[in-house]
């Protein structure tokens, strides 16, 4: 029997959950104001997709194709920025 949670747990995705090469929608970003507004000067605006790119080795940053533009997050700010999944193209190939 499915978990009860899994909607939860599909609601509660963020950045840092994805793997790469994965596609997704950004839902709502949840930092202070200042970073917030940064982020969305770079592309990171609710509705706009976003794919897993490159990650650096161990737990550094890791590098997001928004808009046009390649941008390195760390794990701690990406994990803050809720997606929900595009689910007609969950993976691609990337360059």
């Amino acid at each position: 029997m499915p978990s009860s949670n899994n909607k939860a747990d599909v609601a509660n995705q963020t950045l840092a959950d994805l793997r790469t090469g994965q596609r997704c929608i950004l839902d709502r970003l949840e930092l202070p104001e200042d970073m917030a507004r940064r982020l969305m000067e770079l592309g990171f605006l609710p509705g706009n997709e976003i794919v897993l790119g490159r990650q650096a080795p161990g737990r550094g940053p890791r590098v997001y194709r928004v808009d046009g533009s390649e941008v390195a997050l760390r794990r701690e700010t990406a994990a803050r920025l809720f997606v929900r999944r595009d689910p007609e193209s969950d993976l691609i190939v990337l360059p």
